[in-house]
C-alpha cells in the first residue's frame, strides 16, 4: 500500500513532483520578492499584506552558499534513526535577487558542488509516518 504525499509545511510549493515550483511573494509596489510568500524580511517598503501577491519563483539558480548538518537538527525536525548527514546549500535565483535555503537531494556531497554550481529545485521525502511521506523542497544538480 502506497503512502500519501503530503507537503511538510503547506504553501511554500507546489506538489507536482515533474515541474515543483516554490511559491512566493512580490510587492505590487517595489517588485521585491519574497519567501515565504508572506514575509517581506527587511524590505522597510515591502507595505502591507494588501500589497504582495503570489508569485512561482524561479526554478533553477546557482549555490551561493553550502554547508553540512553533520549531527541531527534540533526538534521540531524529524530525526530518522541512524541519522545520516545531509548538505544545506543557500541558492540564489538571479531574476528574484533572493536565496533560498534548502537540503540537496540524498547523494549529493560537500564534493559534488561548488559556490556557483547550477542547480534545479526537486520535491524529496524529508520524512515518513504509518500514513504519510511528508514532502519538502530540496536542490538537484542540473
Amino acid at each position: 500500500m502506497s503512502k500519501n504525499r503530503i507537503p511538510a509545511v503547506d504553501g511554500m510549493f507546489t506538489m507536482d513532483f515533474e515541474n515543483p515550483q516554490l511559491i512566493g511573494g512580490r510587492s505590487k509596489s517595489t517588485g521585491s520578492y519574497y519567501f515565504p510568500k508572506d514575509l517581506s524580511g527587511s524590505d522597510p517598503a515591502g507595505g502591507s499584506s494588501e500589497d504582495r501577491e503570489e508569485v512561482f519563483l524561479s526554478t533553477v539558480g546557482t549555490i551561493w552558499s553550502y554547508t553540512t548538518a553533520s549531527y541531527p537538527p534540533a526538534l521540531p525536525y524529524q530525526i530518522v534513526e541512524p541519522f545520516e548527514p545531509f548538505v544545506i546549500s543557500a541558492v540564489e535565483l538571479e531574476k528574484e535577487n533572493i536565496v533560498v535555503c534548502g537540503q540537496m537531494m540524498p547523494g549529493i556531497n560537500v564534493g559534488d558542488i561548488n559556490v556557483g554550481t547550477e542547480v534545479k529545485l526537486a520535491l524529496d521525502v524529508l520524512y515518513e509516518d504509518e500514513e504519510n511521506e511528508h514532502i519538502v523542497w530540496k536542490w538537484d544538480l542540473l
